[in-house]
């Protein structure tokens, strides 16, 4: 396991890393910015990559490790990561649409230093299946997700409004009836599937506005970036260079300097389904909501 007694001041701030351990995933969002679907494979990282790369964070300091994709509980690699994260003394999230849960997900779960996320797009089963692209996807999350809170596991859940009419409001408020304490609101960002075609790449004012600065993220074939918005930026490559070499190399620190820092901007609330790091976001001409 690497050892780093101090963070280099370009990843000292860095406060979670996002690994996307599949690019495999049962629904096929019409705003996914992985463009993750059904078809998608697990990606060229191996277990024992993603091992060193989680040995990497816990070795820099980094706090919390996400377990994203795709949807996180196809890999064959979670159950692995989760123990191997939470043997590092690193905190764990898993980001799922929580559509299909097996009986062993939840035991997972259910592991203290374990939290879990998800999206949810309304309150209307219609208008989530019509972003989810997935008829009856609303029914099995909303029941899995009433059975993570009477499971006691610590849950967060983030609303994103795709089209003009969405009930994003009905929705925050069904969650909260529900019991579900951590509720982000955020848009859907010009990128992956929502992407502008007219566009030759997302804009920096179209990222997390965290990006490079408070996080970075491991793509299945470990490429890495500043966040999961920010894959036309890589910075190098986790499986052929480590990741520990590429958060302290020029490279990284070159592209930090380029993307203006959210703190220096504003501090609104959190973003969510583009942002599974639950860190800070910056949109001023969008108002994020958390409550």
């Amino acid at each position: 396991m690497p050892s780093v007694t101090q963070a280099p001041p370009a990843i000292a701030d860095i406060a979670s890393v996002e690994c996307e351990i599949t690019a495999r995933c049962d629904l096929a969002c019409s705003h996914c910015c992985t463009l993750s679907g059904p078809r998608m494979g697990h990606g060229t990282m191996s277990l024992d990559d993603w091992r060193k790369a989680v040995d990497d964070i816990a070795a820099l300091g980094i706090p919390l490790v996400q377990f994203i994709g795709g949807e996180p509980t196809l890999s064959p690699y979670l159950s692995a990561l989760v123990d191997h994260a939470l043997d590092r003394e690193l905190g764990v999230e898993v980001y799922s649409n929580l559509t299909h849960i097996r009986p062993a997900m939840w035991t997972l779960f259910e592991r203290n230093g374990v939290r879990l996320a998800t999206s949810y797009y309304s309150d209307d089963p219609a208008q989530h299946d019509q972003v989810t692209t997935r008829r009856g996807s609303h029914a099995r999350t909303r029941a899995n997700l009433v059975d993570a809170l009477h499971r006691g596991i610590p849950l967060r859940v983030g609303v994103v409004e795709v089209f003009d009419g969405q009930r994003v409001k009905e929705a925050k408020a069904e969650l909260r009836a529900l019991g579900v304490q951590r509720i982000t609101i955020d848009r859907a960002r010009p990128v992956g599937r929502a992407a502008d075609p007219t566009a030759p790449e997302p804009r920096v004012s179209d990222l997390c506005g965290r990006c490079f600065h408070q996080r970075a993220a491991i793509s299945p074939d470990g490429e890495v970036y500043g966040c999961i918005l920010s894959r036309h930026l890589p910075a190098g490559n986790a499986k052929r260079e480590g990741l520990a070499t590429v958060l302290t190399g020029t490279k990284w620190a070159e592209i930090t300097a380029r993307v203006p820092d959210a703190r220096n901007a504003c501090t609104p609330a959190d973003s969510s389904d583009c942002d599974p790091a639950s860190t800070p976001a910056c949109l001023p001409k969008y108002p994020s909501e958390e409550h």
